[in-house]
């Protein structure tokens, strides 16, 4: 069995690696929702656009749950938390994704312009919200959430919804977005051809171009615009038990920098989320289609390694109660629930890879307004 630290530190690296795979693989899926009502033209382009993702979504969905049920094991305090002060967040990320089965399922069923185009906006806000939202989230964090704990660890959230959409957060909500419209954009290219693929390039550019401003007007903000960050000044014990007051924490307008500093190879993380997708977009007009995913898929990687590497090793920072802080060390599970998770991980986690890969590539190809009329009623 690993020792307690180390088995900390692979559990914030693999819920890293799932939040990546989700944003690779539900991320393609719901930029192409996002751009349904805009790239297809038509009931027979948006039959296109939908059955490009219409076999797979469903599947990608698994990184989503793994990603969250990972959280619940590996960091039970910060699940709870999280869920207590963004709960009309995530109950709005929920509202948001209910649109997705029943539109995929439902959509062509009847051959009734209002009710196909009534779930191709459907579609649409369950392809964007969640993006934003998430991107919301994660301005926050980097802001500091207002909670506090008890002698009891019972947490206490003082902050409102409202208050989660102040203009940093709302700065990383555009960043996730355009990111992830980019990259369903790029995918959308790469699955159609014609006139959807034109457009899918036209709006892939344009959400790569945004991001990569985006992107850099929050790091600028982050280092000039008196977002404090969060340093510990106790001495940490990393084979500790679990207890977030047991340390001390201080603002520091530098602290979102200190790993940068100590480790200049990550540099290299937002060097992929400014360059990434201007080469992706290289790639995507010179027809390099499937190279300009794989850049893509690397782009979204170092964007958000580049949000977790400068918050490490904090998790969920407290804003109204620093050393309530949560972090690598103190909001874990126990070393024998971590052992366990470890080992089932290393065997499912391969098998979501190889499954994933097979049906990928039983249903490859172009997808074609011909081939929706030759399958009208099986096509989605």
């Amino acid at each position: 069995m690993m020792d307690y630290p180390t088995l900390k530190l692979i559990w914030w690296l693999l819920v890293g690696v799932l939040l990546i795979g989700f944003a690779v693989m539900d991320g393609h899926d719901m930029g192409v929702g996002t751009l349904l009502p805009f790239v297809g033209r038509g009931d027979e382009e948006r039959r296109v656009v939908i059955n490009t993702v219409g076999p797979h979504w469903d599947g990608n969905q698994v990184w989503f749950i793994t990603g969250g049920g990972a959280i619940f094991a590996a960091w039970p305090l910060v699940y709870a938390t999280a869920f207590s002060g963004f709960y009309w967040a995530m109950l709005l990320v929920l509202w948001a994704l209910f649109f997705r089965p029943v539109g995929f399922d439902y959509r062509s069923k009847i051959q009734n312009s209002t009710w196909r185009k009534t779930w191709d906006w459907g579609l649409f806000v369950g392809g964007s919200v969640p993006p934003l939202i998430f991107g919301v989230a994660f301005g926050n964090l980097l802001q500091g959430v207002p909670f506090e704990f008890d002698d009891y660890l019972v947490s206490t959230y003082s902050g409102s919804f409202w208050q989660l959409l102040n203009p940093f957060a709302l700065l990383a909500g555009v960043v996730s977005s355009a990111m992830i419209t980019m990259h369903g954009g790029i995918y959308l290219a790469h699955r159609t051809e014609g006139e959807i693929q034109a457009r899918a390039k036209r709006a892939a550019s344009g959400a790569a171009l945004f991001m990569v401003l985006a992107f850099l007007a929050a790091g600028l903000w982050l280092r000039f615009g008196g977002i404090e960050g969060y340093v510990i000044t106790s001495v940490i014990d990393p084979s500790a038990l679990p207890d977030p007051l047991a340390k001390t924490v201080v603002r520091s307008a530098e602290a979102w920098w200190g790993n940068y500093r100590l480790w200049p190879a990550l540099w290299t993380l937002p060097a992929l989320g400014l360059a990434g997708p201007l080469l992706a977009t290289a790639l995507l007009h010179a027809g390099r289609t499937l190279s300009a995913f794989v850049v893509s898929s690397l782009a979204l990687a170092g964007v958000i390694g580049t949000a977790g590497a400068a918050m490490f090793p904090f998790l969920m920072p407290s804003s109204s109660m620093p050393a309530a802080s949560l972090t690598v060390w103190d909001s874990v599970s126990s070393h024998l629930t971590l052992s366990i998770m470890f080992w089932a991980t290393l065997i499912f986690m391969p098998l979501i890879v190889l499954y994933t890969s097979w049906a990928y590539r039983v249903m490859r190809g172009k997808v074609t307004v011909a081939h929706i009329r030759a399958n009208s009623h099986s096509a989605y």
